[in-house]
């Protein structure tokens, strides 16, 4: 028998959770149940304008509890009042039925909107059942049931029965329905914020690699620090890089050396290519875009080069500089992409003096470390959340 009751939960609760189906708890309302608006909706009467006009709420303008007014098209006023099923300013929960199969959002009373054919709409009998509602069934016990339903059938697109038929377990108290929700609320919104915060800084730093380094034409960047000045010198890549070759590493034994290939980290193993001196590994042959610094000791496959800053190059610039090249249009080959070392040490590069290299391979290097910061925050509150969707709910 189905345990009732979950693993984890709020102190003062004890009761076990009610079972019921979706059709319990909300007014379904889907294509299926007769709001086809296409005869009357011709696409000359929506609009981009959000004058006079109700959002056109569509699959993709909702995930969790954000939804999406700002969007691609609004349907005027006059025409959406007379589809008042599907013009919803109650809270609901919404469901993509067609495409992407299984997003959810909570619409709360905010703005009217008109929804999309693709979507299912469910009125909420009672309001504090909508997080609840929501959270079960973005959880992986949530989402089976979708992934089930797209299995057993070779159309692209769920039902109105089949959302009714969906079970849900709540708490009988409204108390615990709402400490749980807003648990999830609170979550996603640190999640929101982490997210956006690391977006922020990616784009600070896309800025900062036009602004601290010359633009075609121009010898001195838009930016620099204080102290430098005069023109950055021209010189080919390969006379600031030694480019080495990675080898086969199969007849070495296990060791605790990585070994490194264009995805990243593969293995460890008892020899080194480079015993002590850090590089930059630049795809030779698959993934050529995507540049990353390697901490010597390491060993490196023959599918990637590594390279190492001779004349005392910075190493944190020159990977500023490998970050700037674009290496697609590189390629040298028509099917899998592919770099050589003469491409490579041709590329023609403007280099200031070490002091200035030094002062902007910090500043990028402090970037890339407040970047891993929240990009290893973000990861942390969706495993939480991950987590406690399966510990929170039966």
């Amino acid at each position: 028998m189905k345990n009732k009751k979950p693993e984890i939960r709020f102190k003062g609760f004890s009761e076990e959770w009610e079972e019921c189906e979706l059709k319990d708890l909300c007014t379904i309302i889907t294509k299926q149940t007769g709001f086809d608006y296409s005869a009357t909706i011709k696409p000359s009467l929506i609009t981009e304008s959000s004058q006079n006009t109700y959002s056109f709420i569509q699959n993709k303008d909702f995930s969790g509890t954000n939804v999406n007014f700002n969007t691609d098209y609004y349907i005027p006023k006059d025409i959406a009042d007379t589809f008042p099923n599907i013009l919803i300013d109650k809270p609901s929960i919404l469901i993509s039925i067609s495409g992407k199969i299984g997003n959810v959002g909570f619409y709360k009373h905010i703005d009217k909107a008109f929804i999309g054919g693709a979507v299912g709409i469910c009125k909420l009998i009672n309001e504090s059942d909508g997080l609840i509602i929501l959270y079960k069934l973005v959880s992986n016990l949530g989402q089976s049931y979708f992934q089930s339903l797209t299995k057993a059938s070779s159309h692209s697109n769920i039902t109105v029965e089949d959302i009714r038929k969906i079970s849900i377990e709540i708490p009988s108290s409204n108390n615990e329905k709402i400490q749980i929700g807003n648990f999830f609320k609170n979550l996603d919104t640190l999640i929101t914020l982490h997210q956006q915060k690391y977006v922020k800084l990616v784009n600070v730093k896309k800025a900062m690699l036009e602004k601290m380094f010359p633009k075609n034409g121009s010898d001195v960047p838009e930016i620099r620090f204080k102290g430098f000045s005069g023109a950055w010198e021209e010189r080919k890549l390969g006379e600031v890089i030694d480019l080495r070759g990675g080898r086969d590493y199969k007849h070495l034994s296990n060791g605790d050396i990585p070994v490194y290939g264009t995805g990243g980290y593969m293995l460890s193993v008892n020899e080194a290519l480079s015993h002590d001196e850090d590089a930059i590994g630049i795809g030779r042959k698959g993934t050529i875009d995507k540049p990353y610094k390697l901490e010597a000791p390491f060993w490196t496959v023959d599918t990637l080069f590594y390279a190492i800053p001779i004349e005392k190059n910075n190493l944190d610039f020159i990977y500023d500089i490998f970050q700037k090249i674009n290496w697609k249009q590189k390629n040298e080959a028509t099917g899998v992409p592919s770099l050589s070392k003469v491409a490579i040490n041709g590329i023609q590069v403007l280099i200031p003096k070490r002091e200035e290299q030094e002062k902007i391979g910090n500043y990028f290097k402090n970037l890339d470390n407040l970047l891993t910061l929240h990009q290893g925050e973000l990861g942390k509150l969706k495993n939480l959340k991950k987590a406690m969707l399966e510990k929170m709910f039966v």
